[in-house]
């Protein structure tokens, strides 16, 4: 079935253990909330910011899959992190590990003869729409694998002689 298939690949994406390396939770272990909130690019978004996007698109995609019209999430395609704390890291790396499991258990329930209707009449990439829902879930997951290759990167930046996650 493919929404069983789905739903795992949205778990793997985020738990791991992802085929292209550390997933997005493996590597947000041991990240701080100081360097989670640090622009070693100085033009380029923080840790904690990608971990933001991710979970509002995350929170965007469950939302269409329970009816909703295409739009960008409801606290923006790059919401902002407020003030720096270890509560308020901790508090961001839960929210996407919910809206993670929230999105999964939404595509175990979504009803396989949908899989293939497309969402939105045109193609739109930054929107995710003109595509089919199975495409929508597909692009989420290569979308989390992207940016879990950001924070990486952004990791090895902060702290350049640290072993990288599993």
């Amino acid at each position: 079935m493919l929404g069983a298939l789905l739903a795992e690949q949205v778990r793997l994406a985020h738990d791991g253990p992802a085929w292209h390396g550390p997933a997005l939770a493996e590597n947000l272990e041991r990240v701080t909330a100081v360097e989670a909130a640090a622009r070693p690019i100085p033009e380029g978004h923080s840790i904690w910011e990608i971990v933001l996007h991710a979970t509002a698109w995350a929170g965007e995609v469950r939302r269409r899959l329970r009816g909703g019209m295409p739009a960008a999430p409801a606290e923006g395609d790059w919401p902002e992190v407020g003030p720096v704390s270890e509560a308020a890291w901790q508090e961001a790396r839960r929210g996407l590990r919910v809206a993670h499991e929230a999105l999964a258990e939404a595509v175990l329930g979504f009803p396989e003869a949908r899989w293939s209707e497309r969402i939105g009449d045109e193609r739109d990439a930054p929107l995710g729409t003109g595509v089919t829902f199975a495409a929508m879930i597909a692009g989420l997951v290569q979308h989390d694998g992207y940016h879990g290759g950001q924070i990486g990167l952004l990791r090895r930046a902060l702290n350049p002689g640290a072993a990288s996650p599993p």
